[in-house]
């Protein structure tokens, strides 16, 4: 079995798990572990399926992996590991933003560069609660993904379906896994796109996301979705976000509003909004919940939201 391992030196105060955890899509993602040793991720590379370790050490970040695309996932580790994102042009605006960067100082955006291992999880997240989401996509994995090369499969880690391999699940099962009918649609139609899906991450960021939303099925929020895990980009915000918005102009303001609120309270941080997004809310935290929490359906999800 092919295997790989590269040193990636990172900054002073780097943190593995902060930069890497967003690649997780609930705790019971099937394609990622995490146990004494670091991180364990499955990736449908170009070059085939692999297992990649990501482990902290005084010196960087061990990158090893193992399966036929062993040589892409280590090659491609620095890209992962936010390596390619630079923080020292952020300038804070507010006090929040400010201790949000100190707080977060070890994080970096990551970028992947595997478009659609990360579409077709935001695709299915699209207006549900992200518990149904995370559920449906476990099962989906689970049934029409691999056991991770080498060590990933002792530890139960998969593998998700190649990019084109999407297309290829039945329809019934979708929607068993709880994925409505245009979910499923326009994750099928993103894989059988998925040759130029997957070049969108080596593109210029105005066209990566120009590309992405010429998608039908594929809005502001999925896009950047997309781009802060695959593409590295520091300035898309999660509009759209049941949450997002509200927390984010709770946070400095006092008063939860939607997106034309935060679109205006984050335009002084223009290239970076997505970064400021981030500082802001870890520095606030979550604003509080008056309401009753939002319950799951019982068969066809319901439009609890309209991100896309």
């Amino acid at each position: 079995m092919s295997s790989a391992r590269r040193l990636v030196p990172v900054p002073e105060g780097y943190s593995l798990s902060r930069t890497v955890g967003v690649l997780r899509h609930g705790a019971s993602d099937p394609t990622c572990r995490t146990d004494a040793s670091g991180w364990w991720f499955g990736q449908a590379t170009p070059d085939g399926p692999a297992t990649l370790s990501l482990r902290r050490t005084d010196d960087g970040v061990e990158a090893q992996g193992w399966g036929d695309g062993a040589a892409w996932a280590v090659d491609n580790a620095p890209h992962l590991l936010g390596c390619d994102d630079d923080p020292a042009g952020f300038v804070a605006h507010d006090a929040l933003a400010a201790e949000g960067a100190r707080v977060m100082a070890g994080w970096r955006v990551a970028r992947s560069r595997l478009v659609v291992q990360s579409l077709v999880p935001a695709i299915i997240e699209q207006r549900v609660t992200g518990k149904e989401a995370f559920a449906g996509h476990t099962r989906l994995v689970r049934r029409f993904g691999s056991p991770a090369p080498g060590p990933g499969a002792d530890l139960g880690l998969m593998v998700p379906p190649a990019p084109r391999d999407w297309a290829n699940i039945p329809s019934w099962e979708w929607i068993t896994s709880g994925i409505d009918r245009s979910r499923a649609e326009t994750a099928v139609r993103a894989s059988t796109y998925a040759g130029r899906l997957e070049a969108v991450a080596d593109l210029p960021l105005v066209e990566a996301h120009r590309r992405l939303r010429v998608l039908p099925g594929v809005g502001e929020w999925t896009a950047a979705e997309v781009a802060q895990r695959a593409l590295g980009d520091p300035d898309s915000p999660s509009f759209g976000d049941y949450h997002m918005a509200k927390n984010l102009t709770w946070a400095l303001t006092g008063t939860p509003a939607g997106d034309d609120e935060a679109r205006a309270l984050l335009a002084p941080y223009t290239g970076q909004r997505y970064r400021a997004q981030v500082f802001i809310t870890a520095a606030a935290g979550m604003r509080p919940r008056r309401g009753p929490r939002m319950t799951l359906p019982t068969h066809v999800p319901s439009r609890l939201h309209q991100r896309r």
